[in-house]
């Protein structure tokens, strides 16, 4: 199958993918755990063998010590939900999308796979790219993608507006497998994941990306 964008170096993308026959990827927390695990550890353009450091037992603080060395992507957002994921990722060299993207699918599909006991794909084809070419487009992708886990218990609420917002609000604030709370200056190991610096500058507190937020929970479309 052939892609039909172009991957260009500085830019950035929307980054998603879900489960072949929208199966669920994420059964538990120790598999969210693993992903974000990979999310950081793949990122490398020096090679990791990822395998060796979970055969080896090492724990998820230990992986989030690894040297990592030049990156391949600036990972500027991310959500994890139960059967798909969406990422806001900038490419930091050639071919970098492509390479991490093999690297973080290929070593969650083999977790995945030998777990559970299963064979063939986990994932619906390749990971889908769309260009965030312009700001409007990039402030509606940070919303989106740290919004998405409101429709687990709000599913309409872009439809027919949000029934509690601080129902919604709290909900995000307990949701730990996305970088919501990294954009709420909480100090965890996954913040190791993102990048802030090489997104665009539209917060300069926690309040301007609060209030932010504020106003697409009360968006009606």
């Amino acid at each position: 199958m052939i892609r039909n964008i172009d991957l260009s170096i500085g830019e950035y993308y929307h980054i998603y993918n879900r489960g072949t026959d929208k199966r669920t990827i994420f059964l538990n927390h120790h598999d969210y755990n693993r992903f974000k695990a990979l999310l950081y550890a793949c990122n490398s353009a020096t090679p990791v063998d990822i395998s060796k450091h979970f055969r080896e037992g090492r724990s998820f603080v230990e992986i989030f010590e690894i040297d990592r060395g030049e990156t391949l992507v600036d990972i500027i957002a991310y959500c994890l939900m139960p059967n798909h994921f969406h990422f806001l990722i900038r490419e930091r060299s050639e071919g970098g999308i492509q390479k991490f993207m093999m690297k973080l699918s290929t070593g969650y599909s083999m977790y995945f796979n030998n777990k559970n006991k299963r064979t063939g794909a986990l994932f619906e084809s390749r990971f889908k790219a769309k260009h965030a070419d312009t700001d409007e487009y990039l402030k509606y992708l940070l919303a989106y993608i740290h919004l998405n886990p409101v429709k687990i218990i709000d599913p309409l609420w872009k439809e027919e507006g949000i029934k509690d917002r601080f129902a919604a609000q709290a909900y995000l604030r307990s949701y730990e497998h996305s970088s919501y709370l990294d954009y709420q200056g909480i100090a965890r190991l996954e913040t190791k994941i993102t990048n802030r610096e090489a997104g665009p500058e539209y917060f300069t507190t926690v309040k301007d990306f609060d209030d932010f937020v504020n106003d697409w929970l009360t968006f009606k479309a």
